[in-house]
């Protein structure tokens, strides 16, 4: 699978996302400091176009007027029950809704029934490694009693915040730096 990452500045506590994108969509987003295996940008040309659509978007996204995405999502990075949650989620979730770990699971319907408490574990851990973290909105899921986990430790949990606040599911504390 050919890649082209670029990066997408954002006004997160995580500073920029690295996209990458194929021929299918958008392959991977992370906010981590350099995508897997790439020590620098590397768009091509022919992608330019998706890139620019892919910045646009998460702009305005982040600007506060765009509440969907709208981008083809490459899933080849996932697979078994990673993708069907994955695919539940962007499917049945959207801005400023919540959904819990639990009920996602079910929602799934990869997992059998009277197994909740490890479900809704491995939705939790499925989260942990999805690998196009702002299309596929896994912000979105929380625990049962609360805002529950995000992958990045505690920069992680500030996005996570910093994205239910966008959305509306949280209040706005006094040091909310997003649009008004």
């Amino acid at each position: 699978m050919s890649v082209s990452w670029f990066t997408v500045p954002t006004p997160l506590p995580s500073g920029p996302v690295r996209v990458g994108v194929s021929a299918e969509g958008v392959v991977a987003a992370e906010f981590s400091a350099a995508a897997p295996n790439c020590d620098a940008d590397a768009l091509r040309p022919s992608d330019e176009p998706k890139a620019e659509l892919v910045r646009r978007r998460l702009g305005e996204y982040f600007e506060g007027r765009r509440r969907q995405l709208d981008l083809p999502v490459d899933w080849r990075l996932t697979n078994g029950p990673q993708r069907a949650v994955l695919q539940t989620l962007h499917r049945t979730v959207g801005f400023g809704e919540t959904v819990s770990y639990g009920e996602l699971a079910s929602r799934s319907g990869v997992f059998e029934d009277g197994q909740y408490a490890l479900a809704a574990r491995a939705v939790g851990s499925i989260m942990g490694s999805n690998p196009v973290f702002l299309l596929v909105p896994c912000h979105r899921v929380v625990a049962a009693d609360g805002i529950g986990g995000f992958g990045g430790g505690e920069v992680g949990m500030e996005v996570k915040r910093w994205l239910l606040t966008l959305e509306g599911v949280l209040p706005p504390t006094l040091d909310w730096t997003g649009p008004s």
